[in-house]
């Protein structure tokens, strides 16, 4: 089964939670077809994360099989702070207030977790519940921020907000991404996955932060923000691979606006040399169900033949009652899709490769025309091996390198 899973082309990142982190499941992914592990900051204790982490490499090492490991930043996720246990109602048409506060009281603005009101303006769109509740900002006064909610709803403790026109400036780190970024790197995971990008600063920020800790992970920007989809091109330019976050992506932006922001991602990630993730409910349903529905399939057969590099599971193998399963369902979806369209997969990159990757394209056609079955790169840093991909040939690719980082 390690064999097989080592043989397909795009990769799995499974994000490891309550349902994956002991060390049979783990073993288990790790062999069914798991090729990265996603930690998410957001959720768990170091020591829970620093058990992944060693049991990973433990098993790693055990059946010679690469595991990435991805610590995922929680970023500036703006929430509401702490209301009663029923949740607030609010009505379609009237006006509510939201200040800076942990806990509501009656009569009193409901609590963010977060001054708002420095960085938004009247007639900006504000989503509460996760864009469940839409609201319009009608006015900013005195740290209160007013709004007319357009669609009545119901919202807890800790839900998300969501400010897709608002410019929250400043470096998005916070302090808690820091110490995970600390704990991270002491801890020799591969690479940081950035929430809430906007601009090619934040990631400029971020890599000079590495450099003082002397650390060398990769940096995975994610694309979930209007601002990020805006400055994009730029955006992919500064880091090492950037994520299709597409949960915030379809509140910030539209739903509509998604599998075509998706393409683009994938195309331009590709151009660049840089690689993709494609994330967020690709087998939702497989929390609680055995099989997937046919359009998650198809979702995830889409990714592939668009010519992603990875894709990614989140609560399906963190907190669901099928992760092993899941994992080896995607892994079906994967082989059988790169089986039959491989040749439309490696045509669409073939004319772009040839522009900017000459010298990559070259040795294709050589192996092409020698009829190989297999593609060699020898590489220090990892960049020949990726350069050769990013043409996707439709022969194998294998890395050879002293460093077992890369």
């Amino acid at each position: 089964m390690a064999q097989v899973a080592r043989l397909k082309r795009t990769k799995i990142l499974a994000t490891i939670g309550p349902a994956s982190n002991s060390p049979h499941k783990l073993e288990e992914l790790i062999l069914t077809g798991v090729n990265g592990l996603r930690l998410n900051m957001s959720h768990g204790t170091y020591e829970e994360h620093a058990e992944v982490i060693r049991l990973a490499r433990k098993i790693s090492d055990k059946h010679a099989k690469p595991v990435a490991i991805v610590a995922d930043l929680q970023g500036p996720k703006i929430r509401l702070g702490y209301v009663p246990a029923e949740g607030l109602v609010l009505e379609a048409g009237s006006e509510i207030k939201l200040a800076f506060g942990e806990y509501y009281d009656e009569g009193k603005p409901i609590p963010v977790q977060h001054d708002i009101s420095q960085h938004v303006k009247k007639g900006e769109p504000l989503f509460l519940r996760d864009g469940m509740v839409e609201t319009e900002i009608t006015k900013v006064s005195k740290g209160v921020v007013y709004a007319r909610v357009h669609n009545a709803g119901v919202v807890f403790s800790r839900q998300g907000i969501n400010l897709p026109d608002t410019d929250l400036a400043g470096d998005i780190l916070t302090a808690k991404d820091i110490a995970d970024i600390k704990f991270a790197n002491e801890h020799g995971c591969d690479f940081i996955a950035l929430s809430f990008v906007q601009t090619p600063a934040d990631i400029v920020s971020l890599r000079k932060r590495l450099k003082r800790y002397d650390s060398d992970m990769g940096i995975i920007g994610k694309i979930e923000t209007k601002m990020a989809v805006h400055n994009l091109r730029e955006i992919i330019e500064e880091c090492n691979g950037v994520m299709v976050a597409r949960g915030d992506l379809a509140i910030e932006t539209k739903p509509e606006t998604v599998p075509v922001i998706q393409k683009r991602i994938i195309e331009y990630a590709r151009l660049r040399r840089k690689f993709s993730i494609v994330a967020t409910q690709m087998l939702e349903s497989m929390i609680s169900a055995p099989q997937p529905t046919r359009a998650e399939v198809s979702d995830v057969a889409n990714a592939v033949a668009q010519g992603a590099d990875a894709v990614m599971l989140s609560g399906e193998s963190a907190v669901g009652k099928y992760p092993v399963e899941t994992v080896a369902i995607m892994r079906r979806v994967i082989k059988y899709t790169e089986l039959h369209r491989m040749g439309e997969i490696a045509a669409g990159a073939s004319a772009v490769a040839r522009d900017n990757n000459p010298i990559s394209a070259a040795a294709i056609t050589l192996a092409r025309e020698i009829g190989a079955k297999i593609i060699l790169a020898e590489t220090s840093t990892g960049r020949t091996a990726r350069n050769i991909c990013s043409c996707r040939p439709e022969m194998l690719v294998i890395a050879v390198t002293h460093d077992r980082r890369v």
